[in-house]
């Protein structure tokens, strides 16, 4: 996976600071509490939400086990409609594909959909490396783009501006990058997005090269699906007339009736619509319409490393539908920079440590970035148990141990600053074992409560800096059950 982000702090220090911007936890707080809030009445409009719910988690169970088979017949239906298909193992070399592919058409501009694998691999850099501008046509993107900025969110990768701040980037910048934005702008919605229209169109018109990626590709027939709410994939799926897709492996759907699942969940579990305004299917490619030549880059990039995982492949189902991030009181209040990654929040919190290992400071802190509090869970459309993989991938962080990594079996060596936890959890397992030594030592703590510091010492500040420390019962459960419910006498 792209470094783009490593080098950020880790997870603690780089939300410490954004929990001092004022101004980003108010954008963030009526952002996903009025998306979370439009989501849950879109799902409750249907009755059979569970069914669909473990339908698509069957369904994306069933193509992860056997992978390899369905990524042979999406070649195969590719190649068959006319399209080509490259094989990429890392950014690396999907970066170098998708540059050649647009260096051998003589352009220098391309228009992009919305891509989250794109982002991943650093593609836009890897492009301007080659004296190639790629342009991002989601106003969201735009927006990110122009401000010299970062995503933030997977949906609204924006989220972390207000109205204010985009006026000024779009009149700052914009000029820049094309068409200016009109004189006297204002903040209202309306003439923001009628400046970003005006500023695009005459990119779409311009643009030779397309750049997508794809939220589903059926590997029966070949077909690659786009879902969005503004019609510029539309433009950029249709007017150009080279489409290079960049899907990571794990996109794939068997067979065309399974979208019928993932186009209800999708929607109302991302946008709070009953279907997407644009919904954009193509097969290779036709003499007649889009583009006349097609490819279709499969990114790996460390899925199938996760896929060797039995408790973390489960991340690989994720349809990049965003609702976790609107339901987590961590991301409510971080925001998605702190994570270090394109994919933020309680996903992007165990997907990026399994994408590209968690050799680096920020990537060992992920796991640790979430309450555990489970409603990541509870509203996730394919039923990715985000706390398992989270208290899962904290102990590979403390403990070390087998693992794979770029297809290869290694033993990982547990990650530098937990000797303290590792002691702390050995001391714990010897007193849960020793009920004697695990009596003496809670009546010892009530009866030296008062003296008992407010915050831990030592390594203790992490944890105690941002906690308050539990006050000590003044009687042990075991001590009060024995005198309350115990003996032959029973409750009292």
């Amino acid at each position: 996976m792209s470094g783009t982000f490593v080098g950020m702090p880790a997870f603690p220090r780089a939300a410490r600071e954004a929990v001092g911007n004022a101004t980003l936890r108010g954008n963030l707080r009526h952002a996903t509490h009025t998306i979370r809030d439009k989501r849950a009445r879109a799902v409750a409009e249907l009755d059979d939400w569970a069914a669909l719910r473990e339908a698509g988690k069957q369904i994306k169970d069933h193509t992860l086990r056997h992978l390899d088979r369905y990524l042979v017949q999406v070649e195969e239906a590719v190649t068959a409609a006319g399209g080509t298909v490259h094989w990429a193992a890392d950014a690396d070399e999907a970066n170098e594909i998708v540059a050649r592919l647009v260096q051998e058409t003589g352009e220098s501009e391309v228009v992009k959909v919305k891509s989250m694998a794109t982002q991943e691999i650093a593609l836009n850099e890897a492009l301007e490396a080659r004296g190639i501008h790629a342009y991002e046509t989601d106003l969201a993107e735009l927006i990110v783009q122009l401000g010299k900025d970062r995503p933030s969110h997977i949906l609204v990768p924006a989220i972390h501006r207000n109205r204010g701040e985009i006026r000024d980037i779009f009149r700052s910048e914009m000029g820049e990058w094309g068409r200016p934005a009109p004189e006297g702008l204002t903040d209202t919605p309306a003439e923001l997005a009628e400046a970003a229209r005006l500023h695009l169109r005459e990119k779409f018109l311009r643009a030779k090269v397309g750049i997508s990626g794809a939220n589903f590709v059926v590997a029966e027939t070949g077909t690659l699906v786009v879902v969005e709410s503004e019609g510029n994939g539309r433009m950029c799926l249709t007017l150009p007339e080279t489409l290079i897709s960049v899907v990571g492996i794990e996109k794939i759907v068997p067979r065309w009736q399974d979208l019928e699942v993932f186009l209800q969940t999708l929607p109302r579990s991302s946008t709070a619509e009953r279907m997407n305004p644009y919904t954009s299917m193509w097969t290779g490619t036709t003499g007649e319409d889009g583009p006349r030549t097609f490819h279709l880059v499969l990114l790996d990039n460390g899925r199938t490393d996760t896929l060797a995982d039995e408790v973390g492949r489960q991340a690989l189902r994720c349809i990049r539908c965003s609702a976790c991030l609107n339901v987590c009181p961590v991301y409510e209040r971080a925001g998605g920079h702190a994570y270090g990654s394109v994919y933020p929040g309680p996903i992007g919190a165990i997907l990026s440590p399994q994408l590209r290992g968690t050799g680096s400071e920020i990537d060992a802190s992920l796991p640790y970035a979430s309450s555990l509090c489970g409603a990541c869970y509870e509203v996730c459309p394919v039923a990715i148990d985000i706390p398992e993989v989270l208290v899962h991938l904290r102990e590979r962080v403390v403990q070390g141990g087998p693992a794979v990594r770029g297809g290869n079996r290694v033993v990982l060596k547990p990650a530098k600053g937990h000797a303290a936890e590792r002691a702390a959890m050995r001391a714990a397992q010897w007193a849960f074992t020793h009920p004697g030594a695990l009596r003496t030592g809670q009546r010892l703590a009530s009866r030296t409560r008062r003296l008992h510091p407010r915050t831990l010492p030592g390594p203790g500040r992490a944890w105690s800096g941002t906690r308050d420390l539990p006050a000590v019962p003044a009687e042990p459960f075991r001590d009060w059950w024995q005198r309350t419910h115990g003996g032959k006498g029973g409750a009292k």
